[in-house]
């Protein structure tokens, strides 16, 4: 069972991705965020790379409404996949590999600190400072993700409970938990 802090990340990405705030995922949701990700990388409807990048993004609503087994998922769905991931690190080091491939948008082999900042502007929809962020995440502090630094991040997101750890961070600020 997911701990308040597991519990305050996962539903503040779940807020950020639910673009009519109806508290439910749909796949429009997912449509939604493919088209703030594609749009902020300026990928031409129809251009292999704004295939790549929907496809990215909407395979995770296949993934989760099937899990649900609903159209319509809520963040207690979406908590009780992220209570077994900790079991799945190969699959959680997985969906690490396609994101990092579609936040490397130059790709270098490396996420810069605008390619980070467009990552977290698509996923809450707007402008957003990331300079106080991305070094709390380049633990090596050469002013790059590597493939292998951004999959530690995202294993520690979604399957980790260390408010410490900077995967904590791959999203923006956490948010406190809520008092229960």
């Amino acid at each position: 069972m997911a701990t308040d802090f597991q519990r305050s990340k996962i539903v503040t990405v779940f807020d950020a991705m639910d673009a009519d705030r109806d508290g439910l995922l749909r796949a429009a949701d997912f449509t939604a965020l493919a088209s703030r990700w594609t749009t902020l990388r300026g990928a031409a409807p129809g251009s292999r790379e704004h295939r790549r990048l929907t496809e990215v993004m909407t395979g995770w609503w296949a993934e989760l409404s099937a899990a649900a087994a609903s159209d319509a998922v809520t963040a207690d769905d979406v908590l009780r996949v992220v209570d077994l991931l900790p079991g799945m690190v190969n699959a959680v080091a997985e969906t690490a590999e396609a994101m990092f491939t579609a936040i490397d948008a130059d790709g270098d082999g490396r996420i810069s600190p605008a390619e980070y900042r467009q990552l977290i502007e698509a996923w809450n929809g707007r402008p957003t400072d990331t300079s106080e962020i991305f070094p709390r995440l380049d633990a090596n502090g050469d002013g790059h993700l590597s493939r292998t630094e951004f999959t530690e991040l995202w294993i520690e997101f979604w399957a980790g409970d260390d408010p410490s750890h900077p995967g904590t961070w791959i999203f923006g600020a956490p948010a406190a938990p809520a008092a229960t």
